[in-house]
């Protein structure tokens, strides 16, 4: 069996890659953001602003934000806030989505994060058994969060993440 990893390769997003990473975006998620916001995102955050190529060509991405917050008995700490992650529909099940969350979760230990947290439409059970085997447990569900009224999960997970070799 072929190795998935090496079909693609993952890397810092850069302004070039702006145009095809917001169309990602608009292809896969009906959250949409503004380039502004995109940028913006990058010039903060730039170590968990990723993107997966395969062949030279985008066909995923991931941006994050870094946040601080209360934490139960730890008090207030920095938190790593999953932002939008999408894979082109053709490039799905191939590892790209886990390879992504498992670097951007590695790369938020350079912000001195102590938690990684994200928003999940409860309907998106990929994603949702994506997140579980990465470690994440249902903190709470939003009720009507999205657009369309759908509820979410807030999923979390300690960091920091150390990859298994």
């Amino acid at each position: 069996m072929k190795n998935l990893q090496e079909t693609f390769q993952l890397r810092k997003f850069n302004s070039d890659d702006l145009e095809q990473v917001v169309y990602i975006n608009r292809l896969c998620l009906p959250e949409n953001y503004t380039n502004y916001f995109f940028v913006e995102l990058h010039k903060r955050f730039p170590e968990t602003f990723l993107v997966a190529e395969e062949n030279g060509k985008i066909v995923g991405y991931m941006m994050c934000r870094i946040e601080k917050g209360l934490s139960g008995f730890r008090g207030i700490i920095k938190k790593g806030h999953v932002v939008s992650i999408a894979v082109l529909p053709s490039h799905q099940h191939k590892g790209i989505g886990r390879a992504l969350m498992m670097k951007a979760m590695e790369n938020m230990g350079l912000y001195n994060t102590k938690l990684c947290f994200l928003e999940v439409r409860v309907s998106n059970k990929a994603a949702v058994r994506l997140y579980k085997n990465l470690g994440f447990k249902v903190a709470r569900v939003i009720r009507s969060y999205y657009v369309d009224r759908e509820d979410a999960y807030v999923m979390s997970r300690e960091l920091p993440f150390k990859p298994r070799v």
